[in-house]
């Protein structure tokens, strides 16, 4: 692991490191492309509990503890199992983490995950907050899922969420504000209400007329309708540097009443000239919520927060193929090419 000093962001290279020297296992051999420039994707195990409310377990409870409180029934994922949405489910995480003092970490949807508005979040023993790791954290992970739009077929394996380790309190470097664009033509999607189930294993392997509505604003402008979820993209192209990662942030409720973005991690040399990726847009993930809003072309919906690495990472954005290079509008990857 490198033995700098320094406050960041751990790259690839300090995470295969962790794995190397036991702070993080797993219980079945990692797969060869699950550790990203700046995160580790996650894996579900074997089991998953349908439960009747979301939870936290608190400062002296651990999770499984909590779970006997509200669980409803068991399901198997070693067969697959459809997760039905407007439901809420807890899940095993193969990984296991015994981090060492001073590293911390926190955890976020895929992209993936995010665009087919499954909600996920990160759960661990004694844990006041959800996604965040306390430093040193010794201990399981689970994973909360909650489908919103579309019922999900998931395994033993499906990767929903990945996990930024972190070494002391990165410095804030920059925020900058992220606008949509309603300009012309197909400016986005609306989830279709009542549609099949996603297999979220399966890539390129839906028809997107089934699921999605296209969208084309008047005037520049586009209503969203309360409880409807939406595909749209940045006004702007977004660049991390090869020595930052960034965190989409949730937009203030001062702002508008919706939520952008669930899955907020963006790699380093995502839209960067050296991953040859320049003009990359940021696909926001929008959820309206309990009134109609009136989004405007170039309107604030979000922040990007960068934040330094702890060295350039051996890997960049995109390398090892990416089914969001160079990405404009675009669905997640387990839909077929919008023709």
């Amino acid at each position: 692991m490198n033995d700098t000093p320094s406050a960041g962001i751990l790259p690839c290279q300090s995470i295969e490191d962790l794995v190397a020297q036991g702070a993080i296992t797993s219980l079945t051999p990692f797969d060869h492309d699950q550790v990203q420039p700046a995160s580790l994707d996650l894996r579900l195990g074997e089991r998953v509990w349908r439960v009747r409310a979301s939870f936290l377990p608190g400062l002296k409870r651990k999770v499984r503890d909590r779970l006997a409180d509200v669980e409803m029934h068991e399901l198997d994922l070693t067969k697959g199992a459809v997760l039905e949405r407007g439901c809420v489910y807890i899940a095993e995480i193969q990984e296991r983490l015994a981090l060492p003092p001073g590293v911390s970490a926190r955890g976020n949807p895929k992209s993936s995950s995010g665009r087919v508005d499954v909600f996920v979040r990160l759960l661990t023993d004694h844990g006041p907050a959800f996604d965040d790791v306390t430093e040193g954290y010794t201990g399981p992970l689970y994973l909360e899922i909650a489908p919103q739009t579309f019922s999900v077929l998931v395994r033993t394996g499906t990767r929903l969420n990945q996990l930024r380790l972190k070494r002391g309190r990165p410095p804030i470097l920059e925020t900058r504000s992220v606008g949509v664009d309603l300009s012309s033509g197909v400016a986005g999607f609306r989830g279709r209400r009542h549609a099949g189930i996603v297999d979220l294993d399966k890539e390129d392997g839906h028809d997107p007329r089934d699921f999605w509505e296209p969208l084309e604003p008047r005037r520049g402008e586009l209503l969203l309708d309360p409880n409807e979820f939406y595909i749209l993209a940045s006004k702007d192209d977004i660049e991390i540097p090869v020595l930052q990662a960034a965190e989409m942030t949730p937009i203030d409720p001062a702002v508008g009443e919706f939520r952008v973005h669930y899955a907020g991690f963006f790699d380093p040399g995502f839209g960067t000239a050296e991953t040859d990726s320049v003009g990359s847009k940021g696909v926001l993930e929008v959820r309206s919520h309990e009134t109609p809003f009136l989004l405007e072309d170039g309107q604030t919906v979000a922040r990007l927060v960068y934040e330094p690495l702890t060295a350039r990472p051996t890997r960049l954005y995109g390398e090892d193929g990416s089914h969001y290079l160079r990405q404009g509008l675009k669905l997640s990857k387990h839909f077929k090419v919008w023709k």
